[in-house]
């Protein structure tokens, strides 16, 4: 597991110290780990009511390059299914 507290914990304050409402849009489009949106949505609340980020952890990846390609390529497939059928209705 890899704590991404102190990460979470300087980008809400860096947007607080430029003036910005933090959000979860901001806030995860300026992490470098990637996070899981229900993390982040907690992390906002906590920090918005208490300026303080819980201790938060995310679990490593470790997939190769063909294997994060070949979860995309069937994800593109599934939504691509989903897209027609709703097309079709």
């Amino acid at each position: 597991m890899k704590n991404v507290t102190d990460e979470l914990q300087k980008v809400l304050q860096d947007l607080t110290n430029e003036g910005k409402k933090p959000t979860t849009a901001l806030v995860r489009a300026r992490l470098t780990t990637q996070i899981p949106m229900p993390a982040i949505i907690a992390a906002v609340k906590s920090f918005k009511s208490t300026s303080h980020v819980p201790k938060i952890e995310v679990r490593e990846t470790s997939l190769t390059a063909d294997e994060r390609i070949a979860q995309l390529e069937e994800q593109v497939k599934e939504l691509t299914e989903r897209l027609i059928a709703l097309e079709n209705k």
